[in-house]
């Protein structure tokens, strides 16, 4: 399996080499050649595997038809490793939560963090650790997070040999209890920066120094964001193991409803599909900040500047220029890397905005990949939040509730196709909204008890690359 560059460069790499290096040497983003297919009778088999013997060889199974460069049985193992009962709480990992005939969550937030991202960042730390052993090399791992992928990335590689984890989070905007899980750990190997500005400075930034060859090479840097395949891959595991817990048959179909700000999530869910997991209707899921809703309603892309982007109760989702968007956009135009350049590295960068609207691709976009689009509020998540409560006994977070409250615009109940919508976080991560919407501090894991109360490591930053560049070699290793 090779992969290629979402900008034509030339070169074609293997699994091992786009694992330690995020982004493409032209500012594109890794995809394989091609997606390998899943016919009935492949999906039968992993029905059967996965139900036998569990998702960690589920996840073997799937990622063995992308990494063909680490032998079958150390990859096994770091499956093996990764998914266990004792990390995740649960032998199911991914479980189904019913709500009522047809509806569902699947609850992703049972990890080390309390968030989905762990789903995959707890694999990508032993991925890191085995092949930087293998190689003899060290990492510095640069991210930028909203909230959850800062925590998961530093409690997968906490201690991790070979790994330095520098970690960009925009200065107070995260919820007091993201703040505590990452700006709380003492390890050596981590080191959090807080950003004076939002998401997007942060992502801007990484992607800035991910783009200078000459640094990125000197201090070996790498990146846990989305816009690395591992990553977006291992969640892939979750789509399959979700349609399988709720289908039957191979012939059944459903639909995703996934809460989505940088489309690194609901990516996932689009490789499965392309692969030929029989999903529906992948449903897209914003908040107040909707450049994807926009999108997929109109056909244009519109970033929005750090003064447009709202803080909102669902800060994971305050991101007003999705990453991993450049991957959805160049199988829309049919894999056409010119066009996929010209879009983001000149008409997105000169303009703000680029817009496909007239374009016959746009056109039959969601027949053709299945995606539809909603917006949620602050109103509509305490309302959603209050509502489940009531009804179902079942307590969500908030952008758990956007993606549900979204879900329910594009449910068809009596048309058979289960909805699964993708569980975000415990709500523990997001108490003062919880607060507002039942009157009371949701449930806390113990081992978290007086975590805001912890001493804290972390240095404030301006919006700067050059000042962020100036830390990592002052820090690296």
């Amino acid at each position: 399996m090779n992969y290629l560059s979402t900008r034509g460069h030339p070169d074609r790499k293997r699994f091992s080499d786009i694992l330690l290096e995020g982004l493409a040497p032209d500012g594109g983003l890794y995809l394989p050649e091609t997606y390998p297919q899943v016919d009935a009778a492949a999906l039968a088999e992993l029905r059967r595997v996965y139900h036998e013997q569990g998702y960690a060889e589920l996840a073997f199974r799937l990622l063995s038809l992308y990494i063909d460069d680490i032998p079958a049985d150390d990859l096994r193992a770091l499956c093996e490793k990764t998914y266990t009962a004792q990390a995740f709480g649960t032998g199911e990992i991914v479980p189904l939560r019913h709500l009522e005939e047809g509806l569902w969550i699947e609850a992703l937030s049972n990890g080390p963090t309390l968030a989905f991202k762990d789903m995959a960042m707890q694999l990508l730390g032993n991925l890191f650790e085995y092949e930087l052993r293998r190689r003899g090399e060290t990492l510095n791992i640069l991210g930028a997070t909203s909230g959850d992928t800062g925590s998961a990335a530093e409690y997968a590689m906490r201690g991790k040999e070979g790994v330095r984890v520098f970690m960009t989070s925009p200065d107070g905007r995260m919820s007091p209890f993201q703040q505590a899980q990452m700006f709380s750990l003492q390890d050596d190997n981590i080191h959090n920066l807080a950003v004076q500005g939002v998401f997007d400075d942060c992502q801007d930034i990484v992607k800035a120094v991910s783009n200078d060859l000459e640094f990125k090479r000197r201090y070996r840097i790498g990146t846990v964001n989305s816009i690395n395949w591992a990553r977006l891959l291992a969640q892939v595991v979750y789509y399959f193991a979700g349609y399988l817990q709720a289908t039957q048959h191979e012939g059944e179909k459903v639909s995703f409803a996934v809460p989505s700000g940088n489309f690194g999530n609901v990516c996932a869910g689009h490789v499965a599909r392309q692969m030929g997991l029989p999903i529906d209707r992948l449903v897209v899921a914003t908040n107040e900040n909707d450049v994807l809703d926009e999108f997929f309603r109109t056909g244009v892309y519109r970033v929005r500047a750090a003064a447009d982007t709202h803080e909102t109760s669902s800060p994971s989702m305050d991101i007003s220029k999705a990453s991993n968007f450049e991957r959805f956009v160049f199988d829309l135009l049919g894999r056409d890397a010119g066009r996929t350049r010209t879009l983001f590295g000149e008409v997105l960068a000169r303009e703000g905005r680029f817009d496909l609207s007239g374009d016959p691709a746009f056109a039959d976009a969601a027949s053709r990949f299945g995606f539809v689009s909603g917006r949620s509020t602050h109103a509509d998540r305490v309302a959603t939040i209050r509502d489940t409560w009531e009804r179902f006994g079942t307590v969500i977070d908030p952008h758990t509730a956007d993606g549900l409250k979204v879900a329910r615009e594009h449910w068809q109940p009596g048309a058979g196709v289960p909805m699964i919508v993708l569980e975000t976080a415990l709500p523990i991560k997001f108490a003062a909204t919880i607060v507002e919407a039942l009157g009371r501090e949701p449930e806390r894991p113990a081992r978290f008890d007086g975590i805001e109360d912890l001493p804290r490591r972390v240095s404030v930053v301006p919006a700067d690359a050059d000042v962020v560049k100036k830390y990592i070699a002052q820090h690296a290793g």
